[in-house]
């Protein structure tokens, strides 16, 4: 990897650096200039591809970066005016993209472009799919109802926009916090409490603990008392229990918008469009999974149960039941005993930077792509880093990277990449080029160490860059088939196969250095690692299985009235064999993929593993994990197409068969045979 010592070179580097004012006149020139380009389309007396459908795409290509940036600044911005701003430019550009896919006289000229099947034929494959996809979505967003039953939709429809963003907005803004003693602490090493803020109460030294990852993680892995655990827990579920006021009320409407469009439920007119197809599918493909998991959750209970009940005996107390908040406690114990896996050992060989470079190799040399790091470059905040990406043999420039990687205050609370330009092709035959971020919540360097990573976090790491990657390599015409377009059971596909050389010894071993001494990683704690990489296995994928079926619970029912805090607590209990307890709370007010885009959609994380587990299994493996050929062909069938192709017909390209789940149950420890 090159540092590169002067400014951007390639690309217009995004300015970042908006005032309160700036972001309100862009949003309102944004949505101008939309309502513009299509009142011109409406206008048109003989629609075709080229006056109707590419103008309408031209718009995407150009207003799509800018209206992505200045909503994307409410998720970085340290000051709140602008993070607000953000928050309000985002509502006005969603409303007015509402409003635009629901006239009736673009879908008109639209409808006619599709009609003449002639015209169509003669199209490219991705004009021609082009066209269908924003028919298809004008069909989606009510174009074939009644004026009065499209002005209750859009009602409905606007509702849901306020509620999305509002829930958000409330997610990062509103952070728990504990005081504990150091005897309340006991069991987190002493890195912990490095520079960590205190409070004196009554006389008592307290340490101050937030529910941001960094500070929570650790509390609910290593805190012996069980008393911490659960304050931190509640302190995570109850941060901001409005939300749950506003997910109930989401669940109503998109309910009462799927009936208005003629389907059953929100899964059903969710997933028409993805992989699935049909709520049946998700739900047969989880009760499948779930009666796998259970044999192994199982024994991994039983091995759980035993430690509490030691723990219990040994503080003379009484034994009342494995708790959520014992969850992640226990089974890092149970690592920890039976696999001699340290954590605190661990992280000592995960400084974030030279992980960052070794993840950057990776991707360089699968991909066959060079990343060149731009000093003093034009960001948010100064912990951002910023990578111009170029094709490997200097033959072309691809796009822009940010890194930021590090919590504080307003920031968008989990790990994520936001894709904030799409690439696409110009008029003139040159291209826009693609820009993302990731956004993680690693902790923080101190005074005496650098930034150091525990191994989930490095894995966690390979995942974002998995997106990144994939929305960069995207070489589509239009930016309508940008990331955001992948199906979503499939999108989550590319970011999980890479998660698999965060568990190969050879790769591990070429970034992973002590960050005092530069020793590499010991081959004894890596085979540790391996080896303890599904224990556990059961227990954890059945979480995931939870979080999937209470989504399919309150989006797959025709009743809207259906409770959500209720069923989530229900779900879970029966479904991860952990008790929520008796308190206040629920975890359904932090679960911002409900109200962020994968409703109905949770399911796709397993889903597309399936997939992610067979690539692997079956190119990379047989062909070897650093076999830039089959990287290559990777990059063409997989990320290139970007959502202008159906994924299964990737899929079936790379894997040159139909997929398979075999090796995704090999990959968790339950098999074809169970």
């Amino acid at each position: 990897m090159v540092t590169r010592l002067q400014q951007v070179v390639k690309g217009a580097a995004l300015n970042f650096r908006r005032t309160p004012a700036e972001i309100s006149a862009a949003a309102a020139r944004l949505t101008a200039w939309e309502k513009q380009v299509h009142d011109k389309v409406a206008a048109q007396t003989q629609p075709t591809f080229a006056n109707t459908i590419a103008p309408l795409a031209r718009l995407e290509n150009t207003n799509g970066g800018e209206a992505a940036l200045i909503s994307f600044l409410q998720n970085v911005s340290t000051d709140k005016q602008v993070r607000d701003a953000s928050s309000e430019a985002e509502k006005a550009l969603a409303l007015s993209r509402m409003t635009s896919q629901m006239r009736s006289d673009v879908y008109g000229a639209v409808k006619k472009v599709l009609d003449d099947t002639h015209g169509l034929k003669e199209l490219a494959p991705e004009d021609r799919a082009l066209a269908e996809s924003m028919a298809r979505q004008y069909r989606r967003s009510g174009l074939g109802l009644s004026a009065d039953q499209r002005a209750k939709l859009e009602h409905t429809r606007k509702r849901l926009i306020e509620l999305g963003i509002e829930f958000s907005r409330n997610t990062n803004e509103a952070d728990g916090v504990e005081l504990f003693t150091r005897a309340e602490l006991a069991g987190l090493p002493d890195s912990y409490f490095c520079e960590r803020a205190t409070e004196t109460v009554d006389g008592v030294e307290k340490f101050v603990v937030t529910t941001k990852y960094p500070d929570l993680v650790p509390v609910m892995q290593m805190a012996k008392s069980e008393a911490t655990r659960r304050r931190m827990l509640l302190a995570e579920e109850t941060r901001c229990p409005e939300n749950i006021r506003l997910l109930q009320e989401a669940v109503a409407l998109r309910l009462d918008a799927a009936r208005q469009l003629g389907y059953k439920t929100h899964a059903e007119f969710v997933l028409e469009e993805n992989m699935a197809k049909t709520p049946d599918s998700v739900l047969e493909f989880e009760k499948d999974l779930r009666q796998r998991l259970d044999v192994l959750a199982d024994s991994e209970i039983t091995e759980i149960e035993q430690l509490k009940r030691a723990d219990m005996k040994a503080a003379n107390e009484t034994y009342s039941g494995l708790y959520n908040w014992d969850f992640r406690y226990y089974s890092n114990l149970v690592k920890e005993r039976k696999h001699k896996v340290n954590e605190e050992r661990v992280k000592q060989y995960f400084s974030v930077e030279p992980v960052t470079r070794g993840i950057l190799d990776i991707y360089q040399d699968i991909l066959k792509l060079r990343f060149d790091k731009v000093e003093n470059p034009p960001v948010w905040h100064p912990d951002v880093t910023m990578y111009e990406v170029w094709e490997a043999d200097n033959s072309a420039f691809l796009g822009h990277i940010y890194l930021d990687l590090f919590p504080r205050q307003g920031k968008y609370g989990h790990a994520c990449v936001n894709p904030i330009q799409n690439g696409s092709e110009n008029s003139d035959g040159s291209r826009t080029y693609p820009v993302a971020a990731i956004l993680a919540n690693f902790p923080k360097p101190t005074s005496t160490t650098p930034a150091l990573l525990t191994h989930d976090d490095v894995i966690t790491l390979l995942h974002e860059m998995g997106h990144l990657l994939h929305h960069i390599c995207i070489q589509t015409k239009w930016a309508h088939f940008g990331l955001d377009s992948v199906q979503h059971d499939f999108i989550e596909c590319p970011s999980q196969l890479f998660e698999n050389w965060g568990w190969e010894p050879s790769v591990l071993q070429k970034f992973a250095v002590h960050y005092k001494t530069g020793e590499r990683i010991p081959k004894e704690l890596v085979a540790q690692l391996v080896a303890a990489k599904n224990e556990g296995a059961g227990l954890f994928n059945l979480r995931q299985v939870f979080f999937g079926m209470f989504d399919m619970a309150i989006h797959n029912t025709e009743d809207a009235n259906v409770d959500v805090e209720a069923t989530y607590k229900a779900l879970r209990e029966q479904i991860t064999r952990f008790s929520g307890g008796s308190g206040p709370g629920c975890g359904a007010a932090t679960f911002g993929h409900m109200m962020g885009g994968y409703d109905a959609g949770y399911y796709g994380y397993l889903w597309a593993k399936s997939f992610s587990a067979d690539m692997y299994a079956t190119r990379f493996i047989k062909d070897g994990i650093t076999n830039a050929q089959t990287g290559m062909d990777y990059r063409r069938e997989i990320l290139c197409p970007g959502g202008s192709i159906d994924a299964s017909v990737g899929l079936e390209r790379f894997l040159d068969r139909a997929p398979s789940s075999a090796a995704f149950l090999e990959s968790i420890g339950v098999g074809n045979s169970q």
